[in-house]
């Protein structure tokens, strides 16, 4: 039986091509903005493009907000894409200072002005992994992925750093702790190496599944 996957509709991001990835893979995955089932999945994604005020504000308004902070407490696998992974963090520094989820201790902040980089970093970068983890399985290190942002996450806990990248200086690129993951860049828009990433996700919803029998 196909696990139920939730993809998170906040209004916030390209929703169907992260559905149609998954269905590339022969995996079904629901858009939904229902808190209950939402509360109810065996994974939950959470895409975003956007500014990060607006985004906190329509999750609040959804009553999406505690469901997603109820959700991954219960440490089921969740994965963050782009403004989904910024989201997780306690504050951004976008057009103010605003409240993040808190999930993960930590700020986002804006690439720098005085480096002469082009702003948003867009486009593909090469990641480092920081240590091993099974939703690598089969992708190099040095791999490119496709990126859009202008800000990006800084942690507190650097042990949750899975992979950096580098655009005038090393960042975040991707978290992992638990079955909690999210990524800065887009594997539903990196081709091979991000449909291996989303295929390794849904190894981990099902393994994760079975062991909740």
């Amino acid at each position: 039986m196909d696990r139920m996957i939730a993809i998170v509709d906040y209004q916030m991001g390209n929703l169907r091509s992260v559905q149609k990835a998954f269905e590339r893979l022969g995996t079904a995955a629901v858009i939904s903005s229902d808190p209950v089932e939402v509360l109810e999945a065996d994974a939950v994604v959470l895409p975003g493009v956007g500014a990060f005020a607006d985004a906190m504000a329509e999750l609040q308004r959804r009553g999406l907000v505690e469901a997603l902070k109820q959700y991954i407490a219960t440490d089921r696998p969740f994965l963050g894409i782009c403004l989904g992974l910024q989201l997780l963090f306690d504050y951004s520094y976008e057009d103010g200072k605003h409240r993040g989820l808190g999930v993960l201790p930590g700020e986002v902040v804006r690439f720098p002005s005085d480096k002469g980089l082009k702003i948003p970093h867009m486009g593909w970068n090469q990641v480092q992994r920081r240590f091993e983890d099974p939703i690598l399985d089969g992708i190099p290190d040095g791999s490119f992925f496709y990126f859009v942002h202008s800000y990006y996450a800084v942690p507190e806990d650097r042990s949750v750093v899975l992979l950096e990248s580098d655009y005038g200086g090393p960042f975040c690129a991707m978290v992992r702790r638990g079955n909690l993951y999210a990524t800065q860049f887009h594997p539903e828009k990196s081709q091979v190496r991000g449909l291996r990433l989303l295929r390794n996700f849904v190894a981990l919803v099902e393994s994760n599944a079975l062991s909740r029998r």
